[in-house]
């Protein structure tokens, strides 16, 4: 599976979204998107193992508990992807980023 097919699903994208901040153990992303999803265990944990097998994530045993963690593979080929389409909205995060300046002069000024 294409990486992005991977990140065409909310739920996946949401579960490497918690894992940006850092690893975290099944438990801990099942809590969550069950929550915010309304979707069971089984289900999240189904999740968890297509983004383990598309090398998305890293799995690791701690005791009883599996601590997850991103992994850059996949996401680093997504980035590649990307790449022709930067021409399209780096000049504009450049000006963006040129105005935000402006402004926290103004601010800054008595």
């Amino acid at each position: 599976m294409h990486a992005l097919d991977i990140l065409g699903d909310p739920v996946r994208r949401r579960i490497l979204e918690l894992l940006t901040t850092g690893e975290q153990s099944s438990g801990e992303v099942v809590a969550v998107i069950a929550q915010e999803f309304a979707i069971s265990q089984p289900a999240v944990s189904h999740q968890l193992k297509v983004l383990r097998e598309s090398g998305f994530t890293s799995v690791r045993p701690e005791g009883q508990r599996r601590i997850y963690a991103l992994s850059p593979g996949p996401i680093t080929e997504v980035e590649q992807w990307l790449e022709p389409f930067r021409q399209f909205w780096d000049h504009k995060l450049g000006a963006l980023a040129t105005e935000i300046a402006r402004g926290k002069k103004k601010q800054s000024k008595p």
